[in-house]
């Protein structure tokens, strides 16, 4: 998948330096990943959840998320929020 854009995970592990790991190990998964439904990517990420058309990825725990917009059909991944 193309992850846009990484940034985002970037600024985020500067404002909650206990994410960058976390964020960190999202990225390298999703952006070797070839998912093309929700059940593909809850093979990786269990909690992951559809809410509209984002979905949700549960990072540190739980203690953060991550809101993404995946479309499957281009191999994208947007970053709406962390």
């Amino acid at each position: 998948m193309h992850v846009i854009s990484r940034k985002k995970l970037l600024e985020a592990a500067k404002v909650h330096a206990e994410l960058a790991g976390p964020l960190d190990v999202w990225y390298r998964i999703a952006r070797k990943a070839q998912w093309g439904n929700l059940l593909e990517v809850r093979q990786m990420f269990p909690s992951a959840d559809a809410v509209g058309k984002f979905t949700v990825f549960n990072i540190k725990g739980n203690t953060f998320r991550l809101i993404t917009e995946i479309n499957y059909h281009t191999g994208k991944v947007f970053l709406r929020m962390s």
